[in-house]
């Protein structure tokens, strides 16, 4: 948790893969959102945190949500339903992870008598839910990396409008894949990691994965699990979310399918028709999030759909890396087994959130509504459930609604002041150095490690 990337580069998977009786999956019924994760994170944990310690932090951590079963369930159509994930403190999915993992590393960095670093690449939603769960950490610098022009005025400003000493955010000039690059190269250059006590926040972070897997659970259960089995469409770039569902699945969660969701970035449903893994341009769409072609958390599954070789990883890393692009093997044929696949054009998104408004009354975002696209196309009908990972409040992408010609949603009251609070951010060039620099010269970690 507090390494988050591994270093030589890599990403930290569990040694192996506890598992979840069906008793203890059916007791959740009717639990509180905060005690179902202390159950579900626990075997991850080992013998930290003191027992009850993990309990009091999720409790604590959920307790500022919008809404009181956390991420409730809404029923849109006769086996449908979306799981909102944005009744956290930056209306994004991010939260339900963010707000644990702050108080988890805060604690633990605490015992230690130690400061780390957060650094994090954003294509939208990650940054502010790091921002608002680490700003004003008392053990915790948080610099935050975006690429500037291409996330909505509501998803910068929750960015940029921290005025915590302990919060840096980076436009940076270039891609999202511009930003994640820097991130990992910043923790290979070895010398620069360890003055920084550098960590992370994002779904590089094991322990982000784990605390995803949560709401996978408790609306299964909801529904009928593990009695029942459940599917879901999770709208996804970085591989994070739908990795979560993957994860509570070898945990012991009865899925019957899982459908990867993307936008017209769709480098993932390309490689599971395919079998070839090839990045193209970054297409600007009205899912920002999810305008990525380097899916980190990727790396995780290939390791274990390939009988869990990491060299057959590294490999297929090198050839990224170098050619853009890499041949599946054996992981496309485990691939197609796992997973559904669909993208959705902007056309497709604009379509959905039409008719689900108008069939149902409910309005979804542009992500939402990728998830959507994807659960038509890709996931069976009248079979089992369907849940739609609702991952983002409409109110955060307005000028993406009026565009699709749907009414704006208002922001929650408690963020009223958003839009006119002062801005302060920092314009760098997509380039390593002056990045490194002007972290180096402001976070607390730094000044400590030169004393």
């Amino acid at each position: 948790m507090l390494g988050g990337l591994a270093p030589d580069g890599g990403l930290y998977v569990p040694q192996s893969w506890p598992a979840l009786a069906p008793a203890t999956i059916a007791s959740f019924a009717g639990k509180p959102f905060a005690e179902v994760a202390a159950e579900v994170i626990a075997p991850f944990a080992g013998d930290w945190p003191a027992s009850g310690a993990l309990l009091d932090m999720a409790r604590a951590a959920y307790a500022g949500f919008g809404h009181a079963a956390v991420t409730p369930l809404v029923q849109i159509g006769p086996d449908t339903w979306v799981l909102e994930l944005f009744h956290g403190p930056t209306l994004a999915f991010k939260d339900v992870a963010m707000q644990l993992l702050a108080r988890m590393m805060d604690t633990a960095l605490g015992r230690r008598g130690q400061r780390a670093t957060i650094i994090s690449a954003t294509s939208g939603d990650t940054g502010g839910a790091a921002i608002a769960a680490f700003r004003g950490s008392r053990h915790l610098d948080v610099v935050v990396l975006f690429p500037d022009g291409r996330v909505s005025d509501v998803q910068r400003r929750m960015m940029t409008t921290a005025e915590d000493d302990n919060v840096h955010a980076i436009a940076v000039k270039g891609t999202f894949d511009d930003c994640q690059a820097l991130v990992k190269a910043m923790f290979a250059h070895r010398a620069f990691r360890e003055r920084m006590r550098l960590t992370a926040a994002n779904s590089i972070n094991w322990a982000r994965i784990v605390a995803q897997t949560v709401y996978y659970f408790v609306a299964a259960v909801a529904l009928g699990a593990p009695q029942r089995k459940v599917s879901f469409s999770v709208p996804t770039g970085n591989f994070g979310d739908i990795f979560a569902g993957y994860s509570a699945r070898r945990l012991g969660l009865p899925i019957e399918q899982l459908a990867i969701a993307s936008n017209s970035n769709d480098i993932l449903p390309r490689a599971y028709e395919s079998g070839v893994y090839e990045m193209r341009e970054v297409v600007q769409t009205s899912s920002p999030s999810m305008d990525i072609q380097v899916s980190s958390n990727f790396e995780r599954y290939l390791f274990e759909a390939q009988g869990r070789d990491p060299e057959a990883v590294r490999a297929q890393m090198g050839a990224l890396a170098q050619s853009r692009r890499f041949e599946m093997g054996a992981a496309h044929e485990a691939m197609r087994r796992d997973f559904a696949a669909a993208a959705a054009s902007e056309a497709e998104v604009a379509a959905a959130i039409r008719r689900v408004r108008k069939e149902s009354g409910y309005l979804m975002d542009p992500h939402t509504a990728c998830g959507m696209v994807a659960a038509e196309k890709a996931l069976a009908k009248g079979r089992t459930p369907r849940v739609v990972l609702a991952t983002a409040h409409p109110a955060k992408f307005p000028q993406a609604m009026r565009a699709i010609g749907r009414e704006e949603a208002e922001l929650p009251a408690r963020l009223a002041k958003l839009m006119t609070d002062r801005e302060r951010a920092t314009v760098l060039p997509a380039e390593l150095a002056p990045i490194e620099r002007h972290i180096e010269e402001r976070v607390r970690a730094a000044k400590e490690t030169s004393r």
